[in-house]
């Protein structure tokens, strides 16, 4: 495993970032991954140098449970070995029924919340904390100066922001500046090989502030594993295998599948063919590769062996030409994006 400078910051991470979504999380009934199994997976990601944990308050059923199984966990290794991230914004469950503070990004949520997420987590410290979506109803002056207090308390080491407009990403860093207050250093967009031009006013906006991009769902849910299969005369319904993400969510069409990303994932095969890889390897090494900024894709495993397929990508290498095929792949004879309406 190799280590990159996370951003500008002085920080180092391993090339992949462990997910914990499904950590406790209970989808129709279903619980994704247990408290054994959660062990289970950062045993056998540190086993294999993966140092930096993602992780939010809200992720669990209740909310914090995810929270609390990686502190558990930690409690049996040395804190300082570890990249540990969590979020803040949506309203939390994990006390109760939430009141009318118990959400956004006030001060008095942020406050309330870091310090459950700290206990949960058994540390002293965030080395990241997200603010998990933009808040409309509170003034980011007041979230941005209320983050800089915990910078500055030793609470937090950097700043990142999830899903957002790129207009709003360059407010939050202009108001940084003028104000002299900490900055968003690290990103967490949806960003993954069929996903780019969406979000490229965003990725831009990271790639002229050095902002590091840590993407989530950089497999697109899985479809990009290409263990998915096209419904004869309909592309834009697949055929999926049992307890996949695809069978577990009715959202899974309209998020992810279109007639672009079915191009992207011919590409992604064709290459994967010529490096003797998997199409899950080499659409994280797509992102990996990315030159204009720092890119540590996110991956949730649910196994093991999933894991160990993801590890892989950071031992396989696109060319120049394999990387421009899975770029272009976006794109018609004529030029125009591949979508629904075309």
């Amino acid at each position: 495993m190799e280590y990159v400078r996370l951003g500008s910051t002085g920080t180092k991470v391993s090339q992949l970032s462990f997910g914990t979504w499904r950590f406790g999380r209970e989808t129709g009934g279903v619980v994704e991954t247990g408290k054994d199994e959660a062990h289970d997976l950062l045993d056998a990601a540190w086993d294999r140098g993966v140092n930096f944990i993602d992780t939010a308050n809200v992720y669990g059923s209740p909310n914090g449970l995810s929270e609390e199984y990686i502190g558990d966990w930690l409690a049996h290794h040395d804190r300082s070995d570890f990249v540990v991230a969590s979020k803040v914004y949506f309203p939390f469950d994990g006390w109760g029924d939430p009141g009318p503070n118990d959400s956004g990004l006030g001060r008095k949520h942020i406050r309330r919340q870091v310090e459950g997420t700290l206990d949960r987590l058994g540390t002293d410290y965030l080395d990241i904390y997200y603010i998990h979506r933009w808040d409309d109803q509170s003034r980011i002056e007041e979230t941005l100066r209320t983050l800089t207090d915990l910078v500055r308390e030793g609470k937090v080491h950097y700043l990142g922001a999830s899903t957002m407009a790129a207009w709003q990403l360059t407010k939050a860093l202009w108001k940084s500046d003028v104000n002299g207050l900490e900055r968003f250093e690290v990103t967490q967009p949806l960003f993954h090989a069929a996903y780019r031009d969406d979000v490229k006013e965003y990725l831009d906006v990271c790639a002229d502030q050095d902002l590091a991009v840590c993407p989530y769902s950089p497999l697109a849910g899985g479809f990009l594993t290409g263990k998915y299969e096209r419904v004869e005369d309909d592309p834009y319904t697949v055929k999926a295998p049992d307890d996949s993400r695809a069978s577990l969510s009715d959202r899974f069409d309209d998020f992810y599948v279109s007639a672009r990303g079915w191009h992207v994932l011919d590409a992604i095969r064709e290459v994967a063919g010529e490096l003797d890889a998997t199409p899950a390897q080499v659409a994280l090494r797509w992102l990996i590769e990315q030159d204009e900024f720092t890119c540590v894709p996110i991956t949730g495993a649910r196994t093991v062996d999933q894991l160990d397929e993801n590890v892989g990508a950071v031992d396989i290498e696109l060319s120049d030409d394999q990387f421009d095929r899975i770029l272009d792949a976006r794109y018609d004879e004529e030029g125009r994006r591949w979508g629904h309406d075309n």
